[in-house]
């Protein structure tokens, strides 16, 4: 594997984009937000998230799944960050998340680990620590759980009429799509490789392949600006798409 560089004393700030930012600002200034955060904490939602992950996965250490754990190990190193607890769960759909307030903990789908190769694996936990080592376990968790959040506090599911409510849910979802964008940037600090970043992703849309010898790069970039370019992508077009599909999305 390729020898890393550490990056002492690199703070979130290097790889958070200004549209991360500018997102965040927002879901802030919504009203609902204080009421919604104390009730996560009344709640006692992130012990129970904490424990449900426990319960459904196997902690990786030196004594278990030692060459994930030392790819892990050395991620953390790179990007400067205490190491958060590491688990592996079985699990046909090819994802990770990191989540914990007060125990951070990066959870890998058996199906990830093995689509991506030990190179790849380097971007996806580097995304993942990102995300804890900019502080987005509060928010993310909250986000997960927004709607049993909501329901507590006596809000009409649907929240179709709720003005207060519409406005928490997508400003939480914006924000959460641009937070993946600069974790990204994260996993890229972590590999330090900008083709393998790619490839991760590209493994990521494509889902476990048997065929994973023969995707392309190329064609996956060329595939992404004919998408830019598309006719039915003008500025009506991106908005009837915002509101029938993706304002609902935590990833972009």
């Amino acid at each position: 594997m390729a020898e890393r560089r550490n990056l002492t004393g690199i703070t979130a700030g290097a790889f958070t984009t200004e549209a991360d930012r500018r997102a965040l600002a927002s879901l802030e200034n919504v009203p609902l937000l204080p009421m919604v955060l104390k009730k996560f904490f009344e709640l006692g939602f992130d012990r129970w998230f904490y424990c449900q992950n426990m319960s459904m996965s196997v902690r990786c250490g030196p004594n278990q799944f030692s060459t994930l754990y030392e790819i892990f190990v050395e991620s953390c190193k790179v990007l400067d960050i205490p190491e958060p607890e590491l688990y592996i769960s079985s699990n046909p759909f090819p994802n990770a998340f990191a989540g914990g307030v007060e125990r951070p903990f990066v959870t890998l789908r058996s199906s990830i680990v093995d689509t991506l190769t030990d190179e790849q694996l380097y971007h996806l936990i580097g995304h993942e620590l990102g995300h804890i080592k900019s502080g987005h376990m509060l928010y993310h968790t909250v986000g997960r759980l927004l709607v049993p959040l909501l329901q507590a506090l006596g809000r009409r599911m649907p929240i179709v009429g709720d003005v207060a409510a519409i406005g928490l849910v997508f400003a939480f979802y914006e924000w959460m799509r641009q937070s993946e964008i600069s974790c990204d940037r994260a996993g890229l600090l972590v590999s330090q490789n900008f083709d393998t970043s790619m490839m991760a992703n590209l493994a990521l849309t494509a889902g476990p392949s048997r065929f994973a010898s023969e995707m392309n790069l190329e064609a996956f970039v060329e595939q992404a600006r004919a998408y830019q370019e598309a006719p039915a992508m003008d500025q009506l077009g991106k908005v009837i798409l915002y509101f029938t599909s993706t304002w609902a999305y935590s990833h972009p």
